[in-house]
Parts: C-alpha cells; structure tokens; sequence
C-alpha cells in the first residue's frame, strides 16, 4: 500500500495504481474522455489534469502517472479547473451543435463533463472542420465531425477485439479516425464501441433515430444467443425492445457483448407465431388453444409409448424442459434428447460436460490447447478472455484441428485426432510445455464432440488432464464448450434418452422411416426438419422457422426477453432471464403450455406455478441453489470400452456467425451482416 494525500486528505492505496485510478477509489471524481479502465492508456484527451505538488511546474495527466509514496495531490484547485475549461474550449472548437438530433444526446460524456467542468462561452469562433462520413457495416452509424479523438475505439477493437481494423490517418487537424483501405469492421465484438465512443461520432445503426434514453424503460437479464450467458440489460418502450446493451458482470463478459447479442433484437418482433395453429389438409389454419391441445393430446394419446419423441432446441429453458421429460416419462417414453447436433456428451458426469475453468478462470492459466473449436465465433467473449491472457504473456496456444486464423498466435499442432493419443502417452514434443505449465487448460469444441469417434476423444482428454495434473482441487483446466445455451440446462435435467431411450439421431431416422409417429419439438429448430416429413409434429415455439414450417399443432411459446427462466451457461453458471415485454398475441411461457397439455393428457403435475417449478428445480443439484455462481463438480474420470479414433482429419462445421437460431434468423439486421461478411444474404 502506498501513502498519499488527495485534496488535503490523507489516504491509502495499491501501490502501481495511477493517480486517476487512485482517485476513483476514494471517491474523488475526475473528468476524462480517452482514459477507460480496460483499455490501454492513451493520455491524449489532457481532461484528467491534476497538479503534484512538487512535481512537474503545471498540470499533469491523471490517468498517466502512477502514484507514488508521499505524493499530494490536488484535483480541484483554480489552475485545474482552467485548464479543463480550456480543454473543453479547444474540444469545442470543431464539435457541430447538433445535439437535437444526436443519438447520443441525454447520455453523452460530452454533453455531461462540459455541464459540470466547462466554462459555458468561448472565446474561439473558427470555421468547424467537416470530416466525411464512414461506412463501417450495417451496425455502425458514423458522424465523425463529432469525433474527438480520444481513440478508444482504436484500443479497444486493435487489444480487445484483436482486428486492429480501427487508426489515426492523417496529422495535427486533419486527424482522422478511420479503416486503413474503406471496408467493413468485421469484429464480432465491433458494437461495443458504440458504448465506448464519449459522444455522438459512434452510433448503433438499427436504433438509429428510433427514441430517446429517457423514454425507455430497462430491465437486467441475460442472453441465451450462445452459451455465455451474457448480462445484458433490455430499454424497451411499451410493447417494443429498442435496444440490448451490456451490463457489467466481471465473471461472465465484463462489460462486453457480441454483436448477435447486440443486434438481433429487431428479429424479435417478427415472423413471430401468436396463436396456436392445426394443420388442415396442407394448410396450417389458426385455432384457439382449447383446440389445439386437445388435437395434440389427442395424438399423444393414441401414439404407442416407443414410437413418440421429444427434441428440446437450443433456446429452450430448464422449466419447459423439466416438465416435457416428466410428461414423456409419465407417457411411458425415453425418446427425449436435448442434442440437437447428436454431441456424445455424458450426461451423468457434470465435470465432463462444463466449462470448469470459468471465464474468469481462463486469466489465472498459463497454457492453453483448443480442440477442434474456433472460440471467435462459437463464443466471442471467451475468446476476448483468451486474448486478454494472451496479451499479459507468458501464454503459450496451441490448437489440434483446422488451419484457421485465430486472434492471437496459435501453434498448429494439426488436424489429426491421433495427435491427442500421442499427447495422452507422453510422446508429442508439445507435452514438455504441458509439463512445465502449472494451470494448464484445453477447450473441447462441440465440433470434436459430434464425430464417431468422440467417446474416445473425450476418454483422451480426461487422461491428458490427469497426466498433467489438469485436475486438482485448486484448478481444473478440463473444458467443454458449448454454442448453445440449453444444452447444459438439459443434461442437468436430465433430458437425454434413458436405458433403452432414442437419441436425436435414432429418432430422427426413424422419423423418417415412419417408425416414430409423433414427435414433440421444443423450440428445436437446427435439425434435419426433411426427416420429419413423415411423422405428426408438435412444434412449441416463438417463431415461425423450420420446426414451425412442417409442424401439423404449432402451440406459441415466448421468448428469453419475455419469460422469467432459468438457463445454465457453459460454465455450468446457472442464471435466469427476467420479463421485458409480454409475448404476442395469445402465446404463452413455455411451461405454461406444457403444464396445459398435460392436463388435456389427464396427467398430473404438482406445478401450479413457476415457483413450484423452481423448487423442484432446486432439489436437482446444488447449482440451481446457487444462482449466478458456479457450483465445483466433482471430476469423474471419463473412460471408454477401447479408444478407437476415425482417420477422418478435425473439421469445424460451415458456420454462419449471425444466424444460429430462430430469432436472429428472423432479423434483418442479422441478414444485413450475413450478406456484407459473407457475401449472401441468408
């Protein structure tokens, strides 16, 4: 700790703190524009000015200079407070007055530091220099005439992001904040510069002259886009989302979002199902839900036990998936799967299935292997996390799969998964560095899960974790993850086929043989629908996508933002989604439906509400006890009959980033970024 003074009071802090960072902890405000706690310090805004006494003879930046024992510090003298009026004078001189029509406007850092800080006239009357407009995607708006300089988006995209698409262009006035050759951000992660940006020069493009801060009402939950479980906050202004953006959560994604996460809320709004529909010769006709559960019933009914299904889709919650698994029990069924993509994970060993390091954990590892998965696009703000270790040193990644590019420098050890049999025995060169390394990690991608083969790749990556003293009681690098954010939710449920049950793939083939006669889809919507052609289909869900275009009863559920639920992310971080909006129309939460459906089947549940349903949820494990943390599993070496691993080289599957689901397949600005980053436009 070191000894300071600030404004005459005596205080103490970290040692290797700056003097705006000092400040910030006793509660000393100081104004700045271009200092950001996450990003690397620029000191180029002079809004952070401060006087030492017995440093430099005028005033010094804040966020530039460490403390020091002894130092006083003043922050609010009358040389300060000139300088920052100067500082803002000169800010000023080229900053159009266009506040009104600013997106920015009510919540603006300029707008906010010039009231409290700035003189209120100025002496300077020159001609304002224009700056031409940018185009850097369908997400971005750009007004740079408003652009100060202050080059957080520069930091953040080239250190955070790792693109490094973002510069300075051009010297003294003519400074320009662009790309380097005109073209696209293509960040996954670009969005969060729009927050970053300390006034209007960065705006969100869809939100883009639609409402005012203070117009909207927020509410906090979390995304369910991919497996991260992000927190995020909802402004929505009556029935209507405007906008997502990120809230702080330093275990999960700091104060970073994706752009799915960011963006694809306009698919909420549309080719939304409302009412419940039946199938009538080819055409689907619109029924009250009186009719269309007692049409499903009916069918579930008179369906032999062995020859109906349940599939749960990736954005299904742990409620609905609960009651489904009780109902096809109670019908005398073990068809369920929550697997869309057939991954052969375990369903009965926790720590086989989680991302145990934690997304926080992944800064406290000193080596890396990433397994047949590209962290950029299966998850975003994992693979921020992996640069950010990355960036401190000392960090070596290496990857077994495709030749891809990565963000980071990565060692391609190849594609051939008997490169993880070398390793497992001791005898690849890479094993020396895995020796030595005293938190090691590795990441499963879902792609290495879905092959013949994974059983044994799964039997390889545990003993590699236990030969190299991966798994202790103090650190456990053994990582899965996941793209989907129902899929841990359902393996801790329990939704999987029982002794003698279907999984997706079985049930899907004989589907298509006409073995299987009803099928009961919850939201799932990335399988082969073709092969559903021939059985009656049951399709619970909040839009109107593949599961909903070959379903004979369509029952209308509700979306994350419009449902209290309960999610588990990758890291096994169990988390729930808080009520926004209501659901269109006449749909419904989805457990709702199912507890109706089953009382139409003269089944009964002990539910009557959903905090019945969360209780029962408690009794499952401890982690749905403790809600936004993460419960330590117990490891349970995973083993396997005889390692048998295909010839067939790792692959990653054909991924389109911005479309992996019901709802950001439904938007438009989803399909914007498909056609401008890969050429088409779906």
């Amino acid at each position: 700790m070191v000894k300071i003074t600030i404004n005459s009071r005596k205080c103490e802090v970290e040692a290797g703190l700056t003097i705006i960072q000092a400040c910030e902890a006793v509660g000393v405000e100081i104004p700045r524009f271009c200092y950001h706690e996450r990003l690397a310090i620029a000191g180029n805004c002079r809004m952070c000015l401060v006087e030492v006494e017995g440093g430099p003879p005028k005033p010094v930046a804040s966020c530039a200079i460490p403390v020091a024992e002894g130092m006083i510090i003043h922050t609010n003298t009358p040389r300060v407070k000139k300088a920052r009026e100067g500082v803002l004078e000169f800010l000023l001189i080229n900053h159009p007055l266009d506040c009104p029509i600013c997106d920015q406007g009510g919540e603006c850092d300029l707008q906010d530091i010039t009231m409290a800080y700035g003189k209120g006239t100025s002496r300077l009357d020159e001609h304002k220099r224009a700056v031409p407009k940018k185009h850097f995607g369908p997400l971005i708006e750009t007004a740079m005439n408003r652009c100060i300089h202050c080059t957080r988006c520069v930091r953040f995209l080239s250190d955070v992001a790792g693109t490094n698409e973002l510069g300075g262009i051009g010297k003294g006035e003519n400074v320009e904040i662009s790309t380097y050759i005109e073209r696209h951000i293509s960040s996954e992660l670009s969005g969060n510069i729009i927050d970053l940006c300390p006034v209007g020069a960065l705006t969100s493009k869809p939100y883009s002259f639609k409402a005012r801060p203070w117009e909207l009402l927020h509410c906090e939950t979390i995304d369910v886009l991919d497996a991260v479980g992000s927190a995020i906050r909802v402004d929505y202004r009556g029935p209507e989302v405007m906008r997502i953006l990120p809230r702080l959560n330093e275990e999960v994604n700091e104060e970073w979002i994706s752009d799915k996460t960011r963006f694809t809320y306009d698919g909420l709004k549309v080719q939304r199902l409302d009412q419940p529909y039946i199938k009538k010769g080819s055409k689907l006709i619109p029924v009250d839900w009186n009719e269309a559960l007692t049409v499903a019933a009916k069918k579930l009914r008179s369906t032999r036990p062995n020859k109906m299904a349940a599939i749960a889709g990736d954005l299904a919650d742990c409620e609905s998936m609960l009651l489904l698994k009780e109902m096809m029990h109670k019908l005398g069924s073990a068809n369920i799967d929550c697997r869309q993509d057939g991954a052969r994970l375990i369903q009965n060993n926790r720590g086989s299935y989680v991302f145990n390091t934690t997304a926080q954990g992944i800064e406290n590892a000193d080596l890396c292997l990433l397994i047949n998965t590209n962290p950029r696009v299966e998850a975003p703000i994992i693979n921020a996390r992996i640069r950010k270790r990355y960036l401190q040193g000392n960090f070596p990644i290496a990857s077994i799969g495709p030749d891809i590019e990565y963000l980071y420098h990565v060692e391609k050890l190849g594609d051939n998964p008997g490169i993880l049999n070398e390793i497992a025995k001791g005898n690849h060169k890479f094993c020396k560095l895995l020796s030595a390394a005293k938190n090691p990690m590795f990441i499963i991608g879902q792609d290495a899960l879905t092959r013949d083969d994974s059983e044994s790749i799964l039997a390889l990556a545990s003993t590699i974790a236990e030969n190299f003293n991966m798994v202790r009681d103090d650190w456990n690098g053994f990582n899965v993850l996941h793209k989907a954010a129902a899929r841990v939710g359902g393996l801790d449920v329990g939704f999987v086929p029982k002794k003698g049950g279907k999984d997706i793939n079985q049930t899907l083939k004989q589907a298509e043989s006409g073995d299987i006669e009803a099928v009961y889809l919850l939201g799932a919507d990335e399988i082969d629908t073709s092969k559903l052609e021939n059985t009656f289909v049951i399709y619970q869900g909040h839009h109107g996508d593949r599961g909903a275009h070959i379903a004979d009863v369509i029952l209308p559920g509700a979306t994350y933002i419009e449902k209290y639920a309960t999610y588990v992310n990758t890291e096994g971080r169990v988390q729930r989604t808080n009520l926004a909006v209501f659901p269109p129309g006449e749909a419904k939460e989805d457990w709702l439906i199912i507890k109706n459906l089953s009382q139409y089947l003269g089944l009964s549940f002990p539910y009557d509400s959903l905090f019945d349903v969360k209780k029962k949820l408690d009794t499952i494990g401890p982690q749905f006890r403790n809600a936004d943390q993460v419960v330590k599993n117990k490891w349970v070496p995973i083993t396997c009959d005889e390692i048998k691993l295909s010839s067939v080289p790792f692959a990653l599957k054909e991924c389109n980033f911005y479309m992996t689901d019901s709802i950001s397949r439904a938007s438009k600005t989803m399909a914007d970024c498909t056609k401008a980053f890969y050429g088409h436009a779906s």
